[in-house]
This record gives structure tokens, sequence and C-alpha cells, in this order.
């Protein structure tokens, strides 16, 4: 069974280009050696002394400096091009998570932060719009697939060996082999994947509607709302989920390690092929979208259950399936809004938009559990999911309106053309 899966994830990885080949195994590589940043709230709590409060204070920094990071990607990849804009955010953070470490007070450790994830955040939309480049028209959601699957494989890997170097050495090690990883995947990067531009510009449609801004796209504000709170329930698994299974479950760094590689092994395995049969299929992806957020909010109902290792194990499984049902179709949603715009800008504010996931969910999150605990985290978790379900479940029929107004207008203009002969 398992060598099936492996034989058909393989089987999916040669029907890519050799550009996408590269960025998938330099995604890994990064993400691989992104040992820090699981144990990050861990670190700061153990080795820093940080209170609840300090350590979201700092992970709102940590999502400010994405935000930050996103914004200035997206608008230096319409300029200068993604590929410069990928160079310089690897080649620099691998400098900057060496430096970290020596920063160990609380102001310090915030500009730190700061300064990190601004910066190594250019790196994603960079790369998502690197994908347009590389990969052909109909590949282009497999592709996202597969470098989310290189991230997960990543973060499989990257966890297990980050518990056990906790564990063998100490955490300084971990932030030498962050910063050396990230400057191996950006030299391996420039060597094998040269610049390359679309040879064509693509053009506008008259029919469908020009915008002055993002923001105008009445769809895309909905599915960024949506977003935000698919990152909100997600990124509550490295932050207050990874502090909860040490203090409920005494878990060790290599415990803790384990099991969030339990997420990227299933991820490695399920998606790709997941997404290449909804595909072949052609269902909505939207409607999709809308149970992976749901399958996404009923998993915190789980640790509702208490001291229960089988209800913490499901609920990583449910979170996983809606992890691998939301963000390679979110994705491929935002692409085809953009077709007709700049790419770059529209990449930008999405992927803003898990930058504010950040920056609320870890600060939410530990104010209500110091003040209420951790029941009332997992139930307002819930409810959020829930308003995502609801929401990304209505954008289904809102976009299927505005094909329906398209397709009219079409006709419309069809007949006046005839007329006016």
């Amino acid at each position: 069974m398992i060598k099936k899966i492996f034989k058909n994830y393989f089987q999916h990885f040669s029907e890519f280009s050799p550009e996408v080949k590269i960025l998938a195994i330099t995604t890994f590589i990064n993400r691989c050696g992104a040992m820090v940043v699981p144990f990050l709230s861990k670190y700061m709590l153990e080795e820093l002394h940080f209170t609840y409060s300090q350590i979201g204070w700092v992970m709102v920094f940590f999502g400010i400096g994405s935000f930050i990071g996103t914004w200035i990607s997206g608008k230096l990849s319409d300029k200068i091009g993604f590929y410069k804009v990928m160079l310089f955010s690897l080649s620099t953070t691998g400098i900057l998570f060496i430096l970290l470490q020596f920063l160990t007070t609380f102001y310090s450790f915030c500009f730190g932060v700061l300064l990190l994830t601004t910066v190594s955040d250019m790196y994603r939309p960079a790369m998502l719009v690197s994908l347009d480049t590389y990969a052909l028209k109909a590949d282009r959601t497999r592709a996202l697939s597969l470098v989310r699957s290189a991230v997960n494989l990543g973060f499989m890997f990257g966890p297990v060996i980050g518990g056990i170097i906790i564990t063998v050495l100490d955490y300084n090690f971990l932030f030498y082999i962050d910063g050396l990883t990230c400057i191996l995947s950006i030299v391996l990067f420039a060597i094998y994947v040269k610049e390359k531009k679309l040879p064509y510009k693509l053009k506008v449609f008259k029919h469908l509607k020009e915008t002055s801004s993002v923001f105008d796209d009445k769809p895309f504000l909905i599915h960024l709302l949506v977003t935000m709170i698919t990152g909100v329930l997600f990124f509550q698994i490295f932050t207050t989920l990874s502090i909860y299974y040490k203090e409920v479950f005494h878990f060790s760094s290599l415990e803790g390690g384990l099991f969030l590689a339990l997420n990227g092994v299933l991820i490695l395995l399920f998606e790709l092929p997941i997404v290449k049969h909804i595909e072949s299929k052609k269902t909505d992806k939207l409607l999709v979208l809308s149970y992976g957020v749901l399958a996404m909010s009923i998993g915190y109902l789980f640790l509702l259950i208490e001291n229960n290792i089988f209800t913490l194990i499901l609920m990583m499984i449910l979170m996983t399936v809606g992890v691998m049902l939301t963000f390679p179709f979110a994705n491929s949603f935002v692409k085809q809004r953009s077709l007709k715009k700049h790419e770059g800008k529209f990449m930008s504010v999405f992927t803003m938009s898990y930058s504010m996931a950040q920056i609320v969910s870890t600060k939410t999150g530990m104010e209500i559990i110091a003040k209420y605990g951790y029941r009332a985290n997992w139930i307002f978790l819930f409810f959020l999911g829930f308003i995502g379900f609801i929401l990304s479940y209505r954008l289904v029929f809102i976009v299927k309106k505005e094909k329906e107004l398209i397709k009219e207008k079409i006709v419309q203009s069809i007949f006046v053309t005839s007329s006016s002969k």
C-alpha cells in the first residue's frame, strides 16, 4: 500500500518541468532546515523564560514581519521579477537565522523576529508567481500542490531532526542548521534554475470587469477573509498546540516533533493524488475548499476530550484533511482572479492574509488560554472555523452568479455586433 502511494507520488513528480522539480527540491531543503519555527514558542518558554503574554507579542511581530515581507515581495516581483526576490530572500534569511540566537532579551528578540520574517516571507509570493512561468497552465494547481508537498515533507523531517538535536545537543544548533540550509537551498536554485520571463503578456477579455485595485474585487475579498480564518486555525498547531501537548500530555521535544511530522506525512502521501482526482472530476474547487474549512474547525472540537492521545491524533488527521482541501485550491482561485491583473500584487495580498492570521492567531490564542484556559480556545476556534465554512460555501454561489453574468454579456455583445453589421 505505502509502496504504491510512493510510486504514484514520484510518478506525479516526474510529470513536471525540471524547473518546477528544482523549486520543489529547493523548498524541501529550505523547509527541512526550518526547525526553529515549530519549536519557537517552546524555545522562548524554556530557554528565554518569556511569559505567555511575551510569547504572544513575539509571534505578533512574527506576523507583522511576514505581512511586510509579502507586501514588499508583491511590489518587487512586479518590478524587478520574482527570480531576484527569491535569491535575495533565501540568502539573507540564512544569515539572519544564525544571528537570531544571539538575541536573548524580549525587545531585541522581537526586533530580530520582525526582521527575519520580513526577509524570509518575501520568498513565498515570488515563488508562487514563478510557477506561472515554469509550469504549464494545466499543471499549475498540481505544481502548487507539489511545492506544498515539498514544504510538508520538510516539516515532516524538520521537527523530528529538530527534536533530536534539542535532546542530544541544544537549541543553538537549530539556528545554525536553519541558516545553512537556507544558503544551501538558494545555491541549488541559482545553479539549476535560470531567470525566465513569460514570452507574452496575458490579454484581458473586455467583458471581464477591470478594477483599479485588488480590493475592488468582492469575491476576492471574501476569499481573503476565509483564507485568514483558515490561517488562524492552522497556525495554532505550531504555537498554542505545541505548548498544550507539552503541558497536558508531557511530550518531549522528540515526541512533539514526531506528532507534528504526522501532518507532513499525510500531506506528502495524499495531497497530490487528491488534487489530481478532484481536478479530473471537475468538482467545484470552492465547494471542496468549504468542506476543508469545516474539517479544520471540527478538528478542534475533539480537543475538548482531554487527556486522550487518540483524540489528539484524530484532531491532527482532520486538520490535515482540511489543509489538503483548502490550501491548494485557495492558491489556484487567487491565480484565476489575478490573471487579468497584476499577479504579483494579488499573490502578495493573498499571502498577507496568512500573515494577518499569524498576528491574530497566536496573540488571541495565548490571551484566551491565559485568562480562560485551553478549552475556551478550542471552542473559539471551532466557531471561527464554522463562520469560515459559511463564508466559503456562500462564495461558491457568488462566483457562479458572476460567471453567468459574464456569459450574458458575451451573448449580448454578439447580438449587438451582428445587428450593427
